[in-house]
């Protein structure tokens, strides 16, 4: 179904069930639909904070955000409004499910990995080494029943979660020097959050987790030796070439990771039912939005960045093998530590194994063939 086709089916449901409370409907005709026009909601005045993990440079991230709040603005005739916060304005960037928490925010806008000393379980919502691709991280969401756990997970917080984009399978970092095998991991300082941080230091790595801003002085000044982020796009418009040479690949604790609006139950529930049929709505826009954009961008940050002399270098099948093995094991001992763990990693190990078939057989073969070409 097209986006368009979507929203107009959920925005005709919602006004319907939201009629007693709402003031009615009225023709946007700025927004041309496949009856020359879109409904917008109109009824009482709702006003929301948003406090993102991301800084607003990131037009793609943090770009999400504001597609959301867009889309829920001209949705509802600028009644429902969402204000944007990006990292450190309300919050530091990885306090911000805190802030939803605590009511500071109504929303937060943030990668859930970035509170695994809350619960194992959130590194799911996000991305997992060795784990799902945008496509399949989708499909374990949304078809498969990973929703549902993770809305679980998030109820013991008093959260809300709806699915903010994917970046697509990752780069695995910028390094000063050189890492031609696993031994060149010992020791090294290196900025990489979530379970792939996790993984890391049983190889041996030293770990930090640091907001998107504070990455490049802190690798400018020789605290870390190493960091990753997203992929060419956004790497460049935070200067990592600058600063070290090179670019390994690929991503493999970032295969396909998913970010999310967190939403404060309070809030939630406070909301009239058809503003939250809007959000709902707005928020699967700005998913596909965010995906869409890197899948743009990425191409033409990834040749500028070879012609400005960055080396762009897999990882040695030693690397990759020791970070898959370490992966498993990870995986393993926190489900055997947690019945609600061990329930998620067997619906998302599940999933896992049928999309690998599936993809292994069409995917990889025409990739292996065409994309050479």
């Amino acid at each position: 179904m097209k986006r368009r086709e979507f929203l107009e089916k959920t925005l005709t449901g919602a006004a319907a069930a939201g009629t007693a409370a709402m003031a009615g409907c009225v023709a946007n005709p700025g927004r041309p639909s496949a009856e020359g026009s879109t409904a917008v909601i109109t009824g009482e005045r709702v006003k929301w904070r948003l406090a993102s993990s991301f800084p607003r440079s990131l037009d793609t991230i943090y770009g999400g955000a504001e597609v959301l709040a867009e889309r829920v603005s001209a949705m509802t005739d600028g009644r429902f409004e969402i204000r944007l916060y990006p990292a450190g304005e309300i919050v530091p960037g990885l306090q911000v499910l805190d802030a939803v928490q605590q009511g500071t925010v109504q929303v937060g806008h943030t990668a859930s990995y970035y509170y695994l000393g809350k619960s194992p379980v959130l590194a799911y919502d996000a991305t997992v080494p060795f784990g799902l691709t945008a496509r399949q991280q989708n499909a374990w969401l949304h078809q498969l029943g990973g929703a549902e756990l993770m809305d679980r997970a998030f109820a013991d917080f008093g959260i809300r979660r709806f699915t903010a984009g994917n970046t697509g399978v990752q780069m695995g970092g910028w390094f000063k020097r050189r890492v031609d095998s696993l031994a060149d991991l010992k020791g090294l300082k290196m900025r990489i959050p979530g379970l792939g941080g996790t993984v890391m230091a049983e190889l041996g790595v030293s770990v930090q987790v640091l907001a998107g801003g504070e990455i490049y002085p802190a690798l400018e000044r020789g605290a870390i030796d190493a960091t990753e982020w997203v992929g060419p796009y956004d790497d460049e418009k935070l200067g990592f070439h600058q600063v070290a040479k090179n670019y390994y690949y690929p991503g493999w604790w970032e295969p396909g990771p998913s970010l999310s609006y967190l939403v404060g139950r309070k809030a939630w529930d406070e909301l009239p039912a058809v503003y939250r049929e809007v959000f709902r709505a707005a928020a699967a826009e700005s998913a596909n939005a965010m995906q869409e954009r890197y899948d743009a961008k990425n191409p033409a940050a990834f040749r500028r960045l070879l012609d400005a002399g960055v080396d762009m270098r897999p990882f040695s099948d030693d690397v990759m093998s020791a970070a898959l093995a370490a992966s498993e094991q990870v995986l393993a001992d926190q489900a055997a530590a947690d019945p609600f763990t061990a329930e998620v990693w067997e619906s998302w190990k599940k999933a896992r194994t049928a999309a690998f078939d599936w993809f292994a057989t069409a995917e990889q073969a025409y990739g292996r063939f065409a994309f050479s070409r």
